[in-house]
C-alpha cells in the first residue's frame, strides 16, 4: 500500500501561481503512476494531469495544458503540479492519486489510492 498526502493549496489571485505536493509514503513510490483530479463544488471530481511511473509520459486535460506541469522526484517520492495563469474556475479540491501501474489512465475508479485533497481557491 502506499499513503498520499498533498500540501500546497491555498488561496491566490487570478494569474497567479502554485505548486502542490504529493508526498508518498509505505510501498515504493516508483512503483505506481500517479495523477492529479479535482472537484468543484456540486461536480464530479475530474481528471488534471497525469505522469506514468517512470516519469517519462505525461498527459493534461484541456483545459490546463500551458499552464500546468506535473512532475515526479523519486529520491523524495513526491509527485509536484505547477499550476501557473491560474483562473477562478481552477477553484476546486485537488487530489492526488496513485495507480498500481505503469500507465496513468485520467479515469479517476482506475486508481488505487488516493490522498486527503487541498483546498485551491483562485480569486477574481
Amino acid at each position: 500500500q502506499v499513503q498520499l498526502v498533498e500540501s500546497g493549496g491555498g488561496l491566490v489571485q487570478a494569474g497567479g501561481s502554485l505548486r502542490l505536493s504529493c508526498a508518498a509514503s509505505g510501498r515504493t513510490f516508483s512503483s505506481y503512476s500517479m495523477a492529479w483530479f479535482r472537484q468543484a463544488p456540486g461536480k464530479e471530481r475530474a481528471f488534471v494531469a497525469s505522469i506514468s511511473r517512470s516519469g517519462r509520459s505525461t498527459d493534461y486535460a484541456e483545459s490546463v495544458k500551458g499552464r500546468f506541469t506535473i512532475s515526479r522526484d523519486s529520491a523524495k517520492n513526491t509527485m509536484y503540479l505547477q499550476m501557473n495563469s491560474l483562473k477562478p474556475e481552477d477553484t476546486a479540491i485537488y487530489y492526488c492519486a496513485a495507480r498500481d501501474s505503469a500507465i496513468a489512465t485520467m479515469t479517476p475508479w482506475d486508481y488505487d489510492y488516493w490522498g486527503q485533497g487541498t483546498q485551491v481557491t483562485v480569486s477574481s
